[in-house]
C-alpha cells in the first residue's frame, strides 16, 4: 500500500513538472508570436513614414507639423478615395 502511494506521488510530481514545462513552452511561443507581430507592425509604420516623406517632402517637419499637414488634406482624401482602397 505504501509503495503504491509513493508511486502515485512520484507520478503526480512528474505530471506537474510536465505541465510546468508545457506552460513554459506556451509562454515562450506567445512571446515570440507577439514579438513577431510587433516587428511586422513597426516595419509597416516605418515604410509608410518613408513613403510620406518621399511623396510629400515632410522630412523637415516635426511630428506635430506633419500631423497638421495631414489634417489639411485628410477630408479631401477620405472623400475622393477610390473604392479599391476603402475598407470592405
Amino acid at each position: 500500500m505504501s509503495n503504491q502511494l509513493e508511486n502515485l506521488i512520484s507520478k503526480k510530481e512528474e505530471i506537474q513538472k510536465k505541465i510546468e514545462r508545457e506552460n513554459s513552452i506556451l509562454k515562450k511561443s506567445k512571446y515570440i508570436e507577439s514579438t513577431k507581430k510587433r516587428k511586422e507592425r513597426t516595419r509597416k509604420l516605418i515604410q509608410k513614414g518613408a513613403l510620406l516623406d518621399k511623396y510629400f517632402y515632410t522630412e523637415n517637419l516635426s511630428i506635430d507639423e506633419t500631423e497638421d499637414f495631414l489634417k489639411i488634406f485628410s477630408n479631401y482624401i477620405k472623400e475622393n478615395k477610390p473604392d479599391k482602397y476603402k475598407k470592405n
